[in-house]
């Protein structure tokens, strides 16, 4: 796997889209020392790998994070103590990759070190310091990233008049997934000192490597296999529409749509995820004509011993087959219940290996044969089921007459032909539709996403509402 060459023996680093944004001026530099009592190094873990072949396949190191305001106060010293907490605490965030000459990554944790926070001013010229942010911001994500020699997080603070008025944290997805990323986000706030909890990456490694995680890995692919070998080729139709830049991304932002799975999660007693996934399984039926629907839902693996607390990438996609045609949307969220079951107890493999089986069988089953379809909900379902009061048609009715879509991104970078975010907002849901529109034309994309929501509102109130997929 080869992402590019820096010309010095190892694979780069795939900076962002960024060309033509602004750069902001050079900024100040605190120096910040770390030290902890780990290091050592490893071949990469299962999610490691998982993400490595995403960002290689997308051609970006993928950021996460964003800026936020500070309050009144917050000093340089602040800030300079929570980065070091951050590289201190979390082995994550201490590691980088090591290539040999053919390119292969191997995982090295430091024990000890030195990073950089940035501090920017505002100068004076009409620039408010959030638009300061929103450039440093842009910077970070889209500046090439080396993943031998950076850390993998960049971290500044904006200044005006010598008070701090913003924070801006970007973190390539190699630290995290989104539960370790809200682990990480409630210790950093109540800076607790207690000693990290469960398996951390290296360890993660060596028993992945063990014959214990052998076994794994091998009931896994099993699994993948007989479902790989039962469904049809075809899993998108093909689009009368196809656009270049190839792949559009847009959001669909519903205020319905989280009230009414909600109630269907409490009639059905399923969990919120499984609704979700039912009703893009059937909105998707229905506008593609292709049943059973074949989706790869992320799995995060946080359930499996001690990996619940532990901050790094532990999600991989599964895989589901559900036949949505010709029953009640609640019998569809019943069946969605019982694959996701079987996807998170095989959801746990080397991913290497896995495509390995995914190119063998697509040779064999010819050239349309294809699951790139993901579904990613990534909500923190804790509590997502508490009681609530029952909601009326008319109130759905009403709260659907607010929901938008609108278009985000266009792009040539590879990327899957259909992949759904799904994220909680204050009032309600975002619904991040990508897809390629060589395979998925650019008219579905709202139509996918109000179809979702439209599948809620009736069975919310209906239980007995069919899917109307045939």
């Amino acid at each position: 796997m080869n992402p590019g060459d820096t010309g010095h023996g190892y694979p780069i680093l795939m900076p962002g889209e960024g060309e033509g944004l602004p750069v902001p001026g050079p900024p100040e530099r605190e120096t910040v020392a770390f030290e902890a009592d780990d290091s050592g190094v490893e071949e990469l873990t299962w999610g490691q790998w998982s993400i490595w072949e995403a960002m290689a396949r997308h051609g970006s190191w993928l950021p996460l994070g964003g800026s936020k305001r500070l309050p009144a106060g917050v000093s340089v010293e602040d800030i300079a103590d929570e980065l070091r907490y951050l590289m201190t605490r979390y082995p994550s965030m201490r590691t980088r990759l090591r290539f040999d000459a053919a390119g292969h990554p191997t995982q090295e944790l430091f024990g000890s070190g030195k990073i950089d926070l940035e501090i920017y001013d505002v100068n004076g010229d009409g620039t408010e310091p959030e638009q300061l942010a929103d450039c440093v911001e842009a910077h970070y994500r889209h500046a090439a990233f080396d993943f031998a020699d950076d850390w993998p997080v960049r971290m500044a603070v904006i200044r005006r008049h010598g008070e701090l008025t913003h924070m801006v944290v970007i973190m390539c997805h190699l630290v995290t997934d989104g539960a370790g990323a809200r682990v990480m986000l409630s210790e950093v706030e109540s800076r607790t000192s207690a000693p990290p909890t469960g398996m951390q990456q290296l360890e993660q490694a060596r028993w992945q490597q063990s014959a214990a995680g052998r076994r794994q890995n091998d009931m896994a692919l099993r699994y993948f296999e007989r479902v790989l070998r039962t469904i049809t080729p075809r899993r998108l139709p093909g689009s009368p529409d196809p656009r270049s830049p190839r792949h559009w991304i847009g959001e669909f932002r519903s205020h319905a749509l989280r009230s009414a799975a909600h109630a269907i999660a409490q009639r059905t007693g399923a969990a919120s995820s499984p609704v979700l996934l039912a009703l893009f399984a059937i909105a998707l039926a229905r506008i593609t004509e292709i049943n059973p629907v074949v989706a790869r839902p992320l799995v995060g693996n946080r359930f499996r011993p001690d990996l619940a607390d532990v901050v790094c990438m532990l999600a991989l996609p599964g895989i589901c087959v559900l036949d949505v045609a010709d029953v009640t949307v609640d019998e569809a969220v019943a069946r969605a219940q019982r694959a996701t079951m079987s996807a998170y107890k095989y959801g746990y493999y080397d991913p290497r290996l896995l495509a390995e089986l995914i190119g063998r069988i697509s040779r064999e089953r010819g050239p349309d044969f294809d699951i790139s379809c993901l579904f990613n909900d990534r909500r923190d379902e804790r509590g997502a089921l508490s009681p609530t009061a029952p909601i009326s048609a008319a109130e759905l009715h009403d709260a659907r007459g607010e929901s938008t879509f609108r278009w985000v991104a266009k792009t040539d970078r590879p990327s899957e032909r259909m992949f759904l975010n799904i994220e909680d907002e204050p009032d309600g849901l975002l619904l991040v539709v990508s897809a390629d529109t060589h395979y998925f034309p650019p008219a579905h994309f709202e139509s996918l996403a109000r179809g979702i929501e439209e599948v809620a509102i009736e069975a919310a109130v209906d239980p007995a509402a069919p899917t109307k997929v045939s």
